[in-house]
């Protein structure tokens, strides 16, 4: 059991021990007496053991229970964002951030759910992915009217199926999910199913298209999103994941992106997919994977056991979701001779340079100035050198000893485990000759 998941067993226990009972017998007595006033009494964060999620650089909106209901408050409301250190955006989300804080139960409970419209314009929730009456759906005109801004709405509905879902505007869609209004909804199972894991994450993946030097997102953009997010930050925003090697570790990812499917990407390890929003995936349907896509709308669970310590890249493989406000429409010059035009340039701007005949990989190091409110073409220092990768990228930190280790500290390689300049000697002995053309085969 980790550290988090100890604090918060050992103060619930605590609870029902100076009242002499069970949490469950405390919500008993709670709704059997109405006029009892409300407490922030709650069950554990999942049964059997199970630890609570965590929600890297973002919070779990806390419950309140009322007469065996947990009670919550999501506030609708323009946010004011940091993807990443240099680039911030007026966006809309819930409770302070985008995505909203994760949303944690257990089958079987009944929630009521209070929502407050702080925007300028209508909004609704619907609750994706999950089974339950018609009229607590959400979608705006078909299943509720509008919540006005100023008002506050109450939805209340049981958990009725155990899983991984999300919860999204369903009012001015185009709009209000672009500009960041969505977060995840995790519900356990009442009784615990499968392997017992020591980490539980969420990461919520997210797309914007934001102009060098713009302070909000464009919702009506299509294509070529140039920010690309792990809840609501850009790496090297993004909050590590730091777990033991031999430890079980699921992640739950969620999509809500305006228009891309995600195809995440782990390296050092292989994981199966355990359950969708659709609810659990068989046994006998798992296979080993190293990359899951995450379509448009979706959820999938992962589950794994890393067998090797390090620090292991997780990100997105479309390659330009690695990427943070690149220019896109620039013309490409690899494999250009520009010494001429450089010429001409300067001629008329003293400090003009073309950039990307060899390549574009240095360019983060380079540390030019760059446009205010802007993060373009930047990664940042690793242990090496420059990791020249941003957007939908975060690290996976396997450690022997999680709890015990500095999350911001890169990963102590054993000797003779790194890659080094090859030797001379050791090259001739191996029959391995550098002055040899591309063509020249095995002699």
């Amino acid at each position: 059991m980790d550290r988090r998941s100890f604090i918060q067993l050992g103060g619930i226990a605590a609870a029902a021990a100076l009242a002499g009972k069970s949490t469950e017998a405390l919500a008993q007595d709670q709704a059997a007496s109405p006029n009892r006033p409300a407490r922030n009494v709650a069950s554990p964060p999942a049964p059997g053991g199970q630890p609570a999620v965590v929600t890297p650089n973002g919070s779990t909106l806390p419950w309140r229970v009322v007469n065996g209901v947990k009670v919550g408050h999501l506030i609708a409301q323009e946010v004011d964002n940091e993807f990443a250190p240099g680039l911030r955006a007026r966006c809309w989300g819930y409770n302070g951030g985008t995505p909203g804080p994760t949303l944690e139960a257990v089958e079987g409970d009944r929630v009521r759910i209070y929502v407050t419209n702080r925007l300028p314009e209508p909004t609704t929730v619907h609750w994706h992915g999950m089974i339950l009456p018609n009229g607590m759906d959400g979608v705006a005109g078909l299943n509720q009217r509008p919540i006005p801004p100023g008002e506050t709405y109450v939805y209340e509905f049981d958990l009725r199926h155990a899983g991984t879902f999300m919860y999204h505007s369903h009012f001015d869609e185009m709009t209000q999910i672009a500009l960041g209004m969505v977060g995840m909804f995790v519900v356990h199972p009442r009784a615990a199913r499968g392997p017992r894991v020591a980490h539980d994450f969420v990461l919520m993946a997210h797309e914007w298209k934001i102009d060098i030097g713009a302070s909000r997102p464009d919702p009506l953009a299509m294509n070529d999103f140039n920010v690309l997010t792990f809840n609501g930050k850009s790496f090297p925003a993004t909050e590590p994941l730091v777990v033991g090697r031999g430890q079980r570790v699921r992640i739950r990812l969620g999509n809500l992106g305006p228009m891309d499917h995600h195809p995440i990407h782990i390296h050092g390890l292989n994981f199966k997919v355990t359950a969708t929003d659709g609810g659990y995936v068989p046994e006998s349907a798992q296979s080993p994977q190293t990359t899951v896509l995450v379509p448009v709308g979706s959820t999938r669970v992962i589950e794994f056991v890393p067998e090797e310590a390090g620090d292991w890249a997780m990100h997105c493989h479309m390659t330009h979701h690695i990427m943070t406000q690149m220019g896109h429409r620039m013309t490409p010059l690899v494999g250009a001779d520009t010494r001429r035009l450089d010429q001409r340039l300067t001629r008329v701007l003293p400090a003009a340079m073309t950039m990307g005949q060899t390549g574009m990989g240095t360019m983060g190091a380079m540390q030019m100035p760059i446009p205010e409110n802007s993060v373009a073409m930047r990664g940042s220092p690793g242990p090496f050198s420059t990791i020249d990768m941003g957007g939908m990228f975060t690290v996976l930190k396997v450690r022997e000893r999680p709890t015990a280790e500095d999350a911001a500290t890169w990963y102590t390689y054993p000797p003779g485990t790194t890659v080094e300049r090859a030797d001379a000697q050791r090259m001739q002995a191996d029959g391995i000759d550098t002055a040899l053309g591309p063509d020249a085969g095995e002699r």
